[in-house]
């Protein structure tokens, strides 16, 4: 028993970067997360852990050692966080990171359904463009768009996203429609400022994936606010169908260059640290938000498809 509790007292404290942070994670005292993991490096006859009053670095050793049971850990976790959701009814606070759009078109709508479904659970949302230390800011689940850039994050996909190129129907109106990637140099094609690649969009060519110039008046930071300019009639956007699609469904936007255009699918990812046992509350809100947008409900539909209604 001893000797599990000391190996999870280890991969907390490089997880946490520091037996202090560990020990509040754990529910314990500093003290007793580093005695555990002196009990550890006893145990094994050799040493983990390079101590410092300011940091802690692994040794070659312990490297070794913490690649290797930090999965161990992390499934054991797993299996008796599932056994104990059958037994407990969700309850708590849920932190949860994720973006303005995200949050805006998908998560705050489900809300009443979840609030609904799980009475005894109170979401905490930190509502951000930027990736935070999950660690640091206390975070329970993060919602990840693109690829992972922490390989010692466990996700969970809960969706994907595909750009789309949009217009309102009052500014095709006065300008055209664009019928070839070419066009678009006719056109105003509004972009977010700050993200690479936004002035040169992706379409299929002979040879694979090619990029078409594009420049308008206005960039703009945030997507939402573009979203509502182009509403407005201003130019042409491409953001993703979660933002877009109820607009081009009702009409208040048009889908142009469909065929031609690269959408860049995109997953969604709910992401959890490996060195915290899920709860159950935690993992009410993983299974509901798996269940609301695993089937992409704001998906457009592909060459040769219709709208539905």
């Amino acid at each position: 028993m001893e000797s599990s509790l000391a190996m999870v007292a280890f991969v907390r404290a490089v997880e946490c970067k520091g037996f202090t942070a560990a020990a509040q994670d754990l529910g314990v005292t500093p003290s007793a997360v580093s005695k555990l993991v002196t009990r550890l490096e006893r145990r094994l006859g050799v040493r983990l852990l390079q101590r410092s009053t300011r940091h802690l670095a692994l040794t070659a050793e312990g490297e070794i050692y913490f690649e290797r049971i930090q999965r161990i850990v992390a499934e054991i976790e797993d299996v008796e966080s599932d056994v104990m959701r059958f037994g407990q009814q969700p309850r708590g606070r849920v932190r949860i990171s994720l973006g303005t759009a995200f949050a805006t078109y998908a998560l705050v709508p489900a809300i009443p359904e979840f609030m609904a479904r799980y009475p005894e659970v109170s979401l905490d949302l930190v509502v951000t463009e930027y990736n935070v230390d999950m660690v640091e800011a206390g975070i329970d689940i993060a919602i990840r768009i693109g690829p992972l850039g922490d390989v010692n994050l466990v996700a969970r996909r809960i969706g994907e996203l595909e750009r789309v190129i949009a217009a309102a129907p009052a500014y095709l109106e006065r300008h055209g429609v664009p019928h070839s990637p070419e066009d678009l140099a006719n056109h105003n094609c509004l972009t977010l400022a700050g993200i690479a690649g936004q002035s040169e969009w992706p379409f299929h060519g002979v040879n694979g994936v090619r990029s078409v110039a594009v420049k308008g008046n206005i960039v703009v930071n945030n997507a939402e606010t573009l979203y509502e300019l182009a509403l407005l009639g201003t130019g042409l956007i491409r953001l993703a169908d979660l933002i877009v699609g109820p607009a081009i469904r009702s009409g208040r936007l048009v889908a142009v260059l469909v065929d031609e255009h690269q959408p860049e699918t995109l997953p969604v990812n709910a992401v959890c640290t490996p060195a915290r046992r899920r709860p159950p509350r935690v993992d009410a809100v993983i299974q509901f938000l798996r269940e609301k947008f695993a089937s992409v409900p704001w998906r457009l539909p592909h060459k040769g498809e219709r709208l539905s209604p």
